[in-house]
């Protein structure tokens, strides 16, 4: 199958707004400058969904860059969950949270063995985790931080006066966003049966299957889809979507079948090794790169 490379590179995130607080495993910051082409070559529209939230970077630049009047975010993972409904509903007592905190290896591990008693506690704790764990990894048996940043170790990307800034961010923009803990599949099959002229999907799941998304049985705590099931829903519905994918034969083939439209693009991993991301869209979004087969 030919995919062009995209016109658009991958963006270093350091030149992106920093906009969520979580550190998450393949976080979208890097596809922002063709979020924006996409949301830009169209009506704006009344609400963009993100079926599957993680660190939310998407949503979040939509509604603070004013690209959609609303998003929709959903998550199945209790911890993530829980951050999302602290940070959109309890800002100002999870930032008083952070504030008061002293970061040491032995708080966090303190930390990390207690049961949560509300909402707040388990966004905290959720936080707290994500950004001393290697990777913000939180699946079971991730290890913390070791050396990190400039040999800081633990505490070396707990920044508390960023994540109050972005929290209170958050806050500013929390009546224009809604989350929901539940499943993003179930989610998507309700809403697709639903007309949504002015409903647009940013699609990007974090699991991993025949060919997509390698590393997701290890990242993340759900991590199993049926992907042939997931395009075909697409399908069958007139949604305009983004969609993102590891380059595979599987996707290549789901892709091919259905006649969407597909960009390639370059990401670094963290061992410094170049691999395919792919961008879906149901249409040309993207002017035309370089032809690869």
């Amino acid at each position: 199958m030919v995919i062009t490379v995209s016109p658009i590179p991958a963006v270093n995130v350091a030149t992106v707004p920093q906009r969520s607080p979580l550190r998450y495993p393949g976080g979208k910051t890097w596809l922002i400058p063709h979020i924006r082409v996409w949301l830009h070559s169209m009506k704006r529209p009344r609400l963009l969904v993100e079926p599957f939230a993680g660190g939310g970077i998407v949503s979040l630049t939509a509604v603070m860059e004013n690209l959609a009047d609303e998003s929709l975010m959903v998550e199945l993972d209790k911890d993530v969950a829980a951050f999302w409904k602290a940070a959109l509903n309890y800002g100002p007592e999870l930032a008083n949270r952070i504030s008061s905190f002293t970061l040491t290896r032995d708080s966090v591990v303190q930390l990390s063995c207690q049961r949560p008693t509300d909402v707040v506690e388990h966004g905290f704790r959720t936080l707290v985790l994500n950004r001393t764990r290697r990777g913000g990894v939180l699946a079971h048996g991730a290890s913390f931080t070791r050396k990190g940043e400039n040999g800081a170790g633990i505490s070396s990307r707990w920044y508390p006066n960023t994540l109050i800034r972005r929290l209170r961010a958050i806050a500013a923009v929390a009546p224009r966003i809604t989350f929901h803990e539940t499943d993003g599949m179930q989610m998507l099959a309700s809403l697709l049966g639903q007309p949504h002229h002015d409903v647009v999907l940013f699609v990007d799941p974090p699991y991993t299957g025949g060919g997509g998304k390698r590393a997701g049985k290890r990242l993340y705590a759900h991590n199993d889809i049926d992907h042939a099931r997931l395009f075909s829903m697409l399908a069958e519905s007139n949604a305009n979507f983004l969609m993102t994918y590891d380059r595979s034969l599987e996707i290549e083939s789901l892709i091919e079948s259905y006649k969407f439209h597909a960009v390639q693009v370059m990401m670094k991993s963290g061992h410094h090794a170049l691999l395919p991301e792919l961008v879906i869209t149901r249409y040309p979004a993207f002017s035309q790169g370089i032809s690869l087969v």
